[in-house]
């Protein structure tokens, strides 16, 4: 699956590992609704960015993903007009528990993946990724660990990117990018020149559009290495 030219892998964070293929957003959406919070698309999505970007820079550097995403649910909550926090705690719990199980199923392969490339990851998250790394029990595969927040520039800036292959002293052709996000991590990685992976959801992967023509599509991180 991965170019014999490839020496090393950038994954994105939220959605990639932590998913398959399914941004924070969505996930929060369908939780929410699961307790019979439904509101249209507009009202949640400005719910939701109101309350991630209260947190960008906020949290403390060794605030874990526990903290983070109890946090974001709990903002997300109060600003749909949720009476008390219980509904954002529980929603919480259960966007952990389906993070977690992906942790577990993706561990292996990070591993096998680790004794032959390089592997970092390039986030646009609120500063405190390594910490989330840390509690995932992901972190030992990856260096670097590039957090937007900490760089000071976003996905798609290249800059952000070369943040996360340059200390390898790699040219981008040599670098593999991993991600869920067509704007954001496949139009950032295809400006600089680097081969591009979009991980989709199963039933997402006959409709995709993807960016360039003979782009790749996987529905798992096996398949990284052949595996299905």
């Amino acid at each position: 699956m991965i170019s014999l030219s490839v020496k090393g892998i950038l994954f994105d964070f939220g959605g990639t590992l932590d998913a398959a293929g399914v941004p924070w957003k969505e996930r929060f959406r369908r939780l929410f609704s699961e307790f019979g919070v439904t509101v249209g698309p507009e009202r949640f999505d400005h719910a939701f960015y109101d309350a991630d970007d209260a947190l960008v820079g906020r949290l403390s550097a060794d605030a874990n993903l526990t903290e983070t995403v109890h946090r974001l649910a709990v903002g997300v909550a109060r600003n749909l007009g949720v009476p008390g926090d219980r509904i954002g705690r529980e929603v919480a719990e259960n966007f952990l528990r389906e993070s977690f199980h992906f942790f577990r199923r993706n561990r292996p392969v990070l591993e096998r993946l680790s004794k032959r490339f390089r592997l970092g990851i390039v986030s646009n998250f609120y500063g405190n990724l390594q910490a989330v790394c840390a509690e995932a029990e992901i972190e030992e595969f990856f260096d670097p660990l590039i957090d937007s927040t900490v760089v000071g520039v976003s996905k798609p800036d290249p800059k952000i990117f070369r943040a996360g292959f340059e200390p390898w002293r790699l040219p981008p052709e040599r670098v593999l990018f991993v991600g869920d996000s067509p704007n954001r991590d496949m139009a950032g990685a295809k400006a600089l020149g680097m081969p591009h992976i979009r991980l989709l959801p199963p039933e997402r992967l006959k409709q995709a559009t993807l960016c360039c023509p003979g782009d790749r599509a996987i529905t798992s991180l096996k398949e990284l290495w052949g595996g299905g």
